[in-house]
């Protein structure tokens, strides 16, 4: 079973299994289309397209979520049915933005208890990088029944996070780069800064020059010197709208340090309220 990472050439063996789903996740913020048009001009043989907005998100409620919302249980249930998946499947995802989406659909199939699932280590770039074979073709998948079994303790919401953020045995983890989190930068939110009390911890550093994750020495030694001495399950995770934050969790994951917390609504949820106090600066 892979549960964290998998690497292109081990995925070369096996996309085309029939107990395996190979998800493409590939996204852009700044277009939401473009993700699906590139997997029609080519994606790894056999995978199935996953929109972030569409599939990996619920719907957004002006004023009270942040800008990716979980899908229900049962929507997401339903989608994931729909891929192929069920308790026999190995899951593997990938993206074009250095896992950052991916993990998303990682982090959503462990919080509905599925552990068979891995990101592909790398990403397309990796892939296409390896001369791996490529196609256009649109796979036929049959529907199987997949059944969640929801881990509760893997996420939080807006309530915890403003109480744990000035508990000392807890720590929040903003995983979006440090111009953001200083407020310096807000190029998608229309409010800039931090949740008080929050550490930065830009998700990008989990990576090597080469687009691959760091090692898990490496990762494990980054995120010991953030926990302070704290174990991952008082960790809690947000970003922007609940997605690089996943990068984070699979990081820590791949380090064996265990689950941390998701805040899916992140800071796109949290300056809904304009009482929840902003940070700025380095604290």
């Amino acid at each position: 079973m892979h549960t964290t990472l998998i690497d292109v050439h081990t995925l070369n063996r096996h996309h085309q299994d029939p107990d395996w789903c190979v998800i493409d996740a590939r996204f852009s913020l700044a277009d939401a289309e473009q993700g699906a048009r590139e997997y029609s001009e080519g994606h790894v043989p056999g995978a199935l397209y996953a929109h972030l907005d569409d599939d990996l998100s619920g719907p957004i409620v002006r004023g009270v979520t942040g800008r990716h919302p979980l899908p229900s249980v049962e929507r997401a249930t339903e989608i994931f049915s729909q891929l192929g998946i069920d308790g026999s499947v190995q899951v593997a995802v990938y993206d074009d933005s250095g896992g950052s989406t991916a993990a998303r659909v990682w982090w959503m199939l462990r919080w509905l208890g599925h552990d068979a699932v891995a990101v592909l280590d790398g990403g397309w770039p990796a892939w296409t990088g390896a001369g791996l074979p490529v196609t256009q073709d649109d796979p036929e998948v049959a529907p199987r029944t997949f059944v969640p079994n929801v881990r509760a303790n893997l996420v939080t919401d807006v309530d915890g996070v403003d109480r744990h953020r000035k508990d000392a045995d807890w720590v929040v983890l903003d995983a979006r780069t440090p111009e953001r989190f200083r407020g310096e930068q807000e190029p998608i939110d229309p409010v800039a800064g931090h949740i008080p009390g929050a550490t930065c911890a830009t998700f990008d550093a989990n990576l090597g020059e080469d687009g691959c994750f760091q090692s898990p020495e490496e990762l494990r030694r980054r995120f010991e010197g953030i926990f302070g001495g704290l174990a991952a399950d008082r960790a809690i995770n947000y970003c922007g709208s609940g997605v690089s934050a996943c990068h984070n969790l699979l990081a820590i994951a791949h380090a064996g340090l265990g689950d941390a917390v998701l805040y899916p609504g992140s800071w796109s949820e949290w300056i809904t309220d304009e009482d929840r106090p902003i940070g700025t600066g380095e604290g």
